[in-house]
């Protein structure tokens, strides 16, 4: 893929902070234009005369309204092609209001920019060569990043140890196929290594050995991405909503005593230990008496299927229920965590019993309302998914999303074919065919070869302004 030049673009616009007031707000200009655009719109020093990379004082002034100043400002300057997006860049710096941030937008559009999509910047950058595929998702992973190991991933992939394993693995195949090439349209030519499929099988093994790496890293990166979804389930008034508020230390859910006080599953985002949970407190489960319960338990249900995580709360003050040892029956098959909580009350409970069913170290006794046991089950939640440390993987290559596993396993499916072909006795020249495949397919987790379809729909999911 040849990079594009920045003649090839228009000039786009958008505003780069969040909604709403604020100290500062920026709008940001990308293009061959954006200078141009500038020196309309803004009064103060000469811009053109000014190095790159400064910030410069002065206000920006409406047109169209006979010089109107509309607000003082801080304005950055960015020279292609040391720029985000390899292009001349203009971010000003406004005040922070919906209104003065609007209309200075509104000023720039209305003198030769257009409004960017979600994630044009962000695509320039690729499209100009300066990041490729991967490293233009890593941006959105930073942005979205919910702990500092989940940051940590991204920041990894954005400065291309993905990007350069994955190239080196084509490169690898790339040799192959050349050979191969070389020995059917050269045959005379004595300095090229003869391909047999012996040797085709001993580089796609190694490939795949580092391919099938790639995958094994894929459960991590996707968790650390996108968080682990935790379901906390257990009959009405055992002390859900108290878990999954004191695993927010903050009181976000409704606590009382009375029954059914949950009626709705509530997602909350929060970092134990290094791991990202999607926490979801769901409706008690029981036989409800009203339709609006019935859905919320039904809900429950649906959540205990979908969960990563399970969080099996019951009253360590009580004796096991019909309800309860039905939902120890619902959650058998999924990863788990039995809390027993309630224990500064007397308990009533058969906890051997239970430790026997599930596996003592699946076991935590807690009291929630006393904040007893937090600790112990933060542990635990965390050194069930990352038993050799998290941070043990941060310096690693690591792949972080479902597209990017897609394309390993149809990479990994093709070396197999590959073998397949091998063991079958198949010529060379048949062979390569799956190991070009293979180089495809790496080619696509990188953006190598791509289609346009591809970027409209990976960068649609950006925010407006990146």
């Amino acid at each position: 893929m040849q990079p594009l030049t920045t003649q090839d673009f228009d000039t786009i616009a958008a505003i780069s902070t969040p909604p709403g007031e604020g100290g500062i707000s920026i709008v940001r200009i990308s293009g061959k234009d954006a200078f141009k655009i500038i020196d309309k719109i803004y009064r103060g020093k000469n811009l053109d005369k000014v190095p790159t990379d400064t910030i410069n004082y002065g206000h920006i002034v409406d047109p169209q309204q006979h010089n109107e100043e509309v607000d003082e400002v801080m304005v950055s300057i960015m020279r292609s092609p040391k720029t985000y997006t390899r292009e001349d860049i203009v971010e000003i710096n406004c005040h922070g209001g919906l209104l003065v941030t609007n209309r200075i937008l509104q000023i720039v559009l209305s003198n030769g920019a257009r409004m960017a999509k979600p994630g044009e910047f962000t695509e320039r950058a690729f499209l100009n060569g300066r990041i490729d595929l991967s490293q233009s998702e890593a941006v959105m992973d930073i942005i979205e990043a919910k702990t500092n190991q989940s940051n940590k991933a991204a920041q990894n992939q954005l400065n291309g140890k993905l990007s350069r394993m994955v190239k080196n693995l084509r490169h690898q195949i790339l040799k192959t196929l050349a050979n191969v090439e070389v020995n059917i349209d050269y045959p005379e030519y004595d300095e090229a290594e003869v391909m047999t499929t012996k040797i085709i099988k001993k580089r796609a093994l190694a490939v795949r050995k580092s391919i099938r790496y790639l995958l094994d890293t894929a459960k991590t990166g996707t968790i650390l991405r996108n968080g682990l979804a935790t379901a906390i389930v257990g009959r009405p008034n055992v002390g859900k909503s108290s878990i999954l508020n004191r695993l927010l230390h903050q009181k976000k859910a409704i606590v009382t005593n009375i029954p059914g006080t949950t009626r709705d599953s509530l997602e909350e985002y929060v970092n134990v230990r290094g791991v990202p949970l999607k926490l979801i407190d769901t409706a008690g489960i029981r036989n409800a008496k009203n339709q609006i319960e019935r859905i919320g338990v039904k809900r429950s249900e649906k959540a205990i299927k979908q969960a990563d995580l399970v969080l099996l709360v019951l009253n360590a003050s009580e004796a096991l229920t019909a309800e309860d040892k039905k939902l120890l029956k619902m959650t058998s098959k999924s990863k788990r965590i039995v809390i027993l909580n309630k224990t500064d009350l007397p308990t009533k409970i058969e906890v051997d019993s239970i430790k026997k069913v599930v596996g003592k170290d699946n076991v935590i006794s807690t009291a929630a309302i006393k904040l007893n046991g937090t600790d112990a089950l933060e542990k635990k939640i965390a050194n069930l998914f990352f038993k050799q440390g998290i941070q043990s993987t941060q310096n690693d290559v690591m792949v972080t999303n479902a597209r990017q596993v897609s394309l390993l396993r149809k990479a990994n499916g093709a070396l197999n074919d590959v073998l397949k072909g091998v063991k079958a006795g198949m010529p060379v020249d048949l062979v390569q065919i799956d190991l070009k495949r293979c180089w495809t397919f790496l080619g696509e987790i990188t953006g190598d070869t791509y289609n346009g379809e591809l970027l409209d729909q990976l960068f649609s999911q950006f925010c407006v302004g990146k």
